[in-house]
């Protein structure tokens, strides 16, 4: 198991990114977070195997239908908490 943080840039806040996340996540049994940040990007802390933080990964690059998704920066995390589920922290 491995851990990722990702930060997503572009009109990402206000078209339901967290929530389509969230049911992303779920399809692809990841367990995490995702938050608005006060930047006007969104992370997202993922936690799973190597093939579901790769599929996660290439989902953010363009989002939801609602979101521009101008970037994405990827950088892996220490794995010290363990993750229950997926959820949206607000």
């Amino acid at each position: 198991m491995q851990t990722k943080q990702f930060f997503v840039f572009g009109e990402v806040q206000g078209v339901g990114f967290r929530f389509f996340t969230l049911q992303e996540a779920g399809k692809i049994g990841l367990k995490g977070t995702v938050r608005n940040r006060i930047d006007g990007s969104v992370e997202v802390i993922a936690q799973g195997s190597e093939v579901q933080l790769e599929a996660m990964a290439a989902w953010l690059k363009h989002g939801p239908k609602t979101a521009e998704v101008e970037r994405v920066v990827e950088l892996d995390y220490p794995t010290t908490t363990i993750f229950e589920n997926f959820s949206i922290i607000r």
